[in-house]
């Protein structure tokens, strides 16, 4: 049974990875409250998914702009005091969000622009992060290291969400942001102990240029482009959030416990696929199993689409409490979130092993952006879609689109599905 488990071998010989890990462990949890709360805040102020989704374009942008710079700026300087510093905005942008809810703004506008700031502090801070990780950990041990951050990515996903609906119903929006103030510090903590980490000698001076050099490193590698664009067909046809706070609201029944649940399913997904990531090591056909994991992602939003549909054909409870079509809902967001968890960890394992160090920072900031702006942009065109369509067709058609669109990938570089981690070719 050990062999199944995830390897935790890096928390044992890296104490740096281990406060850190503890550190993010902690933060996240928090973090996904205040997603979910925002959500649902904006939803409770406007009663529209479209301005839901529109929390999509007010995070995308300033991500795109610190998130490529950020990545320069990490390989330029000490990324111990980059990431210190990053932290400190983001832990002052989750303070100003809190302080709102508690003077009762009800502004929506207000919520967009800090959302936009907490966005342009992390846009810098998770590609320094992620350039961080195998300095303190070493290539071999990449895997393992990504497949514990998955684990810790799936408890505060499974956790948060479900808090997250809870605590907006019996507490209120302020204190909701206030946990997460006091659960960020740790984060906070984790970075300060960090050993310092100069620059490379190799790294160029931080600036436009800097951001260029990167993307012409990228462009010479195809099986690493191949992991952005095959995320971004994931994330942009086929992403579900935008519209869970009316799919809670006026089909399944539930309202902002439906939303958790339904998050916490995929985070449920998402920490079972880390636990048991022992297996994932001796696969070496890592082009393929992103494939399959992207694939099986567009299968499950899809299903998702046709129970939404069903259940909009039966009358919800009279009571307001949630329908019985929450358990198969559940589950195909469950099944989504092993997809997507197995798919990160082994793109996050090619790109970080393909990269050199003095360009790691750069080509983490591209893959931020991705990650993080995908759903983001992904949120604004699903809201857009269901105001004309409605959730469950959006949903069925952006996973059919999600399959479509990776198969069509795989066809212009059939070099991805070749990718073996015993002879890698970037």
């Amino acid at each position: 049974m050990a062999k199944f488990l995830a390897d935790l071998t890096p928390l044992r010989q890296s104490p740096a990875f281990k406060r850190l890990w503890i550190g993010n462990a902690l933060a996240a949890v928090g973090s996904q409250l205040t997603l979910v709360a925002v959500s649902l805040e904006v939803y409770a102020l406007t009663g529209s998914s479209l301005q839901v989704g529109l929390l999509g374009a007010f995070a995308l942008v300033p991500l795109v702009l610190t998130g490529l710079y950020g990545g320069s700026i990490a390989d330029a300087h000490d990324r111990r005091r980059v990431a210190l510093i990053s932290a400190l905005v983001l832990w002052g942008a989750t303070a100003a969000i809190a302080a709102q809810a508690w003077m009762g703004v009800n502004n929506v506008w207000v919520l967009y622009g800090l959302v936009a700031i907490h966005s342009a502090a992390g846009g810098i801070n998770q590609p320094v992060r992620g350039a961080i990780i195998p300095a303190i950990v070493g290539l071999k041990l990449l895997p393992a290291a990504n497949s514990l951050n998955m684990v810790t990515f799936g408890i505060a996903q499974m956790v948060g969400p479900l808090l997250g609906g809870i605590l907006v119903a019996q507490i209120g929006f302020g204190w909701t942001y206030g946990i997460d103030v006091l659960t960020y510090t740790a984060a906070v903590w984790s970075v300060y102990m960090l050993p310092s980490l100069p620059a490379d000698k190799k790294a160029a001076p931080a600036g436009f240029r800097s951001v260029i050099e990167g993307f012409r490193f990228l462009g010479t590698q195809p099986n690493v482009r191949m992991t952005f664009l095959i995320d971004m067909a994931a994330m942009v046809l086929a992403a579900p959030r935008a519209l869970l706070p009316a799919i809670g609201a006026v089909l399944i029944g539930g309202g902002e416990m439906t939303m958790g649940l339904l998050l916490a399913a995929t985070a449920l997904g998402a920490f079972l696929a880390g636990l048991f990531s022992g297996p994932l090591g001796r696969i070496h056909r890592q082009g393929v199993a992103v494939f399959i994991c992207v694939s099986a992602w567009g299968a499950s939003i899809a299903g998702f689409g046709v129970v939404v549909m069903l259940a909009a054909g039966n009358p919800m409870p009279a009571d307001g409490n949630v329908s019985a079509w929450i358990w198969p809902a559940a589950a195909c967001m469950a099944i989504a979130g092993v997809a997507d968890a197995i798919s990160s960890v082994f793109r996050t394992t090619i790109l970080q092993t393909a990269t050199p160090d003095h360009l790691r920072g750069r080509l983490q900031g591209v893959f931020i952006v991705v990650v993080a702006g995908g759903p983001r942009l992904g949120e604004m065109l699903s809201g857009s879609v269901a105001q004309g369509i409605g959730e469950g067709k959006t949903l069925l058609l952006g996973g059919i689109a999600c399959i479509l669109a990776a198969a069509l990938l795989m066809r212009f570089q059939p070099g991805f599905l070749r990718y073996d981690s015993r002879h890698p070719k970037p």
